[in-house]
């Protein structure tokens, strides 16, 4: 079950944390994954690691939030490998401040990375999915974008468009047999969250039912299950990976 091998797949925000176990997972299930994001240095030993354990991946230098920029990484997909059969929307940024003290330029750059980076990115691979008639659009937005979170307005407006956009789009593409789809995780082991002082960690295991912080490779299996065949007849659907922390 669950396998994707002879896919094409695009990760953004591959180089690190959630992105980068998505596209390794998405690997392993034989895939040919094109890792993107901004960070040169780690994408590139990155996909040079997967091709090392013998999977299949290159990586390609891109600012999401520039549409231009996505077109030449979908046309670039296109001429080398013929196809593109799924992307998983994941690069994001955050610019965290109270909404009295945020600035203009952090409003407009999480706006422009997490939400419009997500609209560049299906605007750029749908007329190949159409043509196909067939594909696999994953978004990962936030339990924020569900819940909110002070200090995270930005954040979370964009993250709650990703949520719209992915249920406008999905009925928008369903006649081509292309499916669109958002996860919603919760806290996650990553930089951002190891980054929080103890007792606020404290504070926030006791939100959670589950009573514990997830892991990157749960975020990047339910992606893995909706990239597969397997998850035909789903879509437009949001799916909170998150300990139970939305049920509250």
């Amino acid at each position: 079950m669950f396998k994707l091998k002879n896919k094409v797949a695009i990760v953004t925000g591959a180089s690190r944390g959630i992105g980068k176990a998505i596209a390794e997972v998405i690997a392993n299930a034989g895939a040919h994954v094109v890792c993107a994001s901004r960070s040169e240095n780690e994408l590139k030993e990155f996909s040079n690691n997967l091709n090392d354990k013998g999977l299949s991946s290159s990586y390609f230098i891109c600012d999401v939030s520039n549409l231009e920029n996505f077109k030449k990484l979908a046309d670039d997909t296109i001429s080398k490998y013929e196809s593109i059969d799924i992307l998983v929307n994941n690069a994001g940024i955050t610019k965290d401040s109270l909404i009295m003290r945020m600035s203009e330029s952090d409003w407009d750059q999480v706006i422009n990375v997490n939400l419009k980076g997500v609209f560049n990115g299906i605007k750029s691979v749908t007329r190949q999915m159409m043509k196909q008639k067939h594909g696999r659009i994953i978004n990962i937005s936030s339990i924020v974008g569900l819940i909110g979170n002070p200090g995270q307005a930005n954040y979370a407006a964009s993250k709650s468009g990703v949520i719209g956009l992915g249920k406008a789009v999905s009925k928008e593409l369903a006649s081509r047999n292309v499916t669109v789809n958002t996860v919603a995780p919760g806290y996650i082991e990553t930089d951002m969250v190891e980054s929080i002082d103890e007792k606020s960690k404290e504070n926030l295991l006791n939100q959670i039912p589950l009573g514990r912080i997830g892991f990157p490779d749960e975020i990047a299996a339910t992606v893995l299950y909706l990239a597969s065949d397997e998850a035909g007849y789903v879509s437009g659907q949001t799916i909170a990976v998150d300990g139970g922390m939305t049920t509250i």
